[in-house]
């Protein structure tokens, strides 16, 4: 089959990054303001945290520089509950950096893929090598499955998300079909077309995947980069510093990464190269184990393609 329907593949003309690591330098280049760099710094600092394995990669022989490397970086959603360590990962994405091209590509691996989780000495769900093993095993699994080095990483508490939504006062999204959310004896009840959300709705429409119009765990990836592309844009346009503070302090709560504050500064040129960014999703199918739980097996033609892609877009041999 060819490349194009192997990998589900998107172009986007505006900045949309699915991340919330790249919101700092959103905020940054939309505020301008001294107080705001300050504050951003505060929170980057924060929330900063290194990898057990230091600052390189096994599949590097030096460390990256953020602002003249290519790179790579592991983002996730963490879904831990109050008083746990470790937990799934609720969302998994892979984003490169080309420098020369000031290009970006977001890789979305599905959270089921069924992937040999490095260091446990077993195969199983892709969402269980953080609960397992933190970050560090979480790296090492995405590694050994794309082929390529990670280096560096951005969690973010997905339950945090409720908090950066609210100090937006909402986002608006484009509900993608009608259907109520319930959990913990509570109902939320979302109707198809264009929506303002709290950020209670906006955890729960990231959230959903039983409805039979929900797309499973491909579905659930792309209404969570929905909801984060309107976080983005919604703070890209914020003019109060009253609200930027509120903002920084829900980051700050929900934010843990082993890029700096220099690093993340070094991001500026690729907030501003709008037409050049992308994102492609890891292709598979459901299936059910000997132990009757649902997996997705990875499609190995799409595995291959990415790899490719990804191996071209970081220019290593």
């Amino acid at each position: 089959m060819e490349r194009k329907t192997r990998v589900q593949r998107k172009k986007r003309r505006w900045v949309r990054i699915t991340g919330l690591v790249l919101l700092f330098t959103v905020l940054l280049i939309c505020s301008g303001a001294g107080y705001l760099y300050v504050k951003a710094n505060q929170v980057a600092t924060e929330s900063y945290s290194e990898l057990d394995r230091g600052e390189k990669s096994e599949l590097r022989t030096e460390p990256v520089n953020v602002g003249k490397d290519n790179f790579s970086v592991l983002i996730m959603g963490d879904d831990a509950r109050p008083g746990e360590e470790h937990a799934r990962s609720d969302a998994m994405l892979v984003a490169t950096f080309n420098r020369e091209k000031k290009s970006i590509i977001l890789t979305s691996i599905p959270r089921d893929s069924y992937v040999e989780i490095v260091g446990k000495g077993k195969s199983d769900k892709i969402t269980h090598a953080n609960a397992f093993g933190g970050v560090d095993m979480a790296v090492d699994t995405v590694e050994n499955l794309l082929q390529i080095p990670i280096d560096h990483y951005a969690i973010a508490k997905f339950d945090g998300l409720k908090d950066i939504v609210d100090s937006l006062g909402g986002i608006d999204v484009d509900v993608a079909f009608t259907f109520d959310f319930t959990e913990k004896g509570k109902t939320l009840h979302f109707t198809e077309g264009p929506s303002h959300l709290n950020g209670e709705e906006a955890l729960a429409y990231s959230r959903e995947r039983k409805n039979p119009k929900a797309g499973g765990d491909f579905g659930r990836g792309q209404r969570q980069q929905q909801v984060i592309e309107s976080i983005i844009n919604d703070a890209a346009s914020i003019s109060s510093i009253q609200n930027y503070d509120k903002l920084f302090e829900s980051l700050g709560g929900n934010l843990r990464t082993d890029l700096s504050f220099a690093n993340i500064l070094s991001l500026h040129g690729y907030a501003t190269s709008l037409e050049k960014v992308e994102t492609v999703q890891l292709s598979g199918e459901p299936f059910r184990g000997s132990d009757g739980i649902s997996y997705v097996r990875v499609d190995e033609d799409s595995l291959q393609t990415i790899r490719a892609m990804l191996k071209e877009h970081l220019d290593l041999q």
